[in-house]
């Protein structure tokens, strides 16, 4: 499929930083925010490829959609919501949320979501027509596109429904250095948050938020 528009539902962290990454592989790029005015200096940094808009306006200007913010109080589903579901139909829906419940200050989250229920199957059947892929969710938001990292490059494991779908996230993925693992249907999108949540303690329990993983093999 050909894919020159990139839409992002997210104005934080991991939407500016995907959003930059897309910029710089030749994507035009429109994050959605409540605030897009905010986005200002993000676009101005990022070129005439990068720009800001509503929710809605990202969802429609994007072959490829990309779900970037928090799960917490229900901004993935508002997020949605405020996108359109028709905006959404049709369209490859890269989910990069995970469903963390922070219940006590200074220490790790955990999963609001548990097996076999996931973040993943959940915007699936939010979204019965676009094709939901979970990608990018276990690595700090400046290591997403184009991650550099001392010890090498690092692995990334993907899950959903639709093969054409997640074919063209890992063509993306690996032309930003990453290895890829398809762990078959969206309903495996519990280990790739379960995987999240290791990512997180390891942070919280060493101070440490640039590491990734790396399967070994023989």
């Amino acid at each position: 499929m050909e894919v020159n528009k990139v839409g992002i539902l997210g104005s934080g962290s991991v939407g500016t930083h995907l959003g930059a990454g897309f910029a710089k592989s030749g994507y035009s790029v429109k994050i959605g925010s409540r605030s897009p005015d905010k986005l200002s200096d993000w676009a101005e940094q990022n070129g005439e490829k990068a720009r800001a808009g509503t929710f809605d306006e990202a969802a429609s200007f994007g072959d490829v959609v990309v779900l970037a913010t928090k799960w917490l109080n229900g901004a993935a589903k508002n997020a949605i919501l405020l996108a359109g579901e028709d905006n959404l139909k049709n369209k490859i829906v890269i989910d990069v949320t995970n469903p963390l419940l922070f219940s006590e200050e200074g220490k790790p989250p955990t999963l609001s979501l548990n097996y076999p229920e996931s973040g993943g199957k959940t915007v699936q059947e939010w979204l019965p027509g676009s094709s939901v892929v979970k990608a990018f969710n276990s690595v700090t938001a400046a290591h997403m596109a184009n991650p550099k990292l001392e010890e090498g490059n690092p692995d990334m494991f993907i899950c959903g429904d639709d093969p054409d779908a997640k074919q063209w996230v890992q063509e993306l993925a690996e032309g930003w250095g990453w290895t890829i693992y398809d762990l078959g249907g969206i309903d495996q999108s519990y280990l790739l948050e379960a995987l999240a949540l290791i990512w997180v303690r390891y942070g919280f329990l060493n101070n440490h938020w640039t590491h990734a993983f790396k399967l070994l093999q023989k």
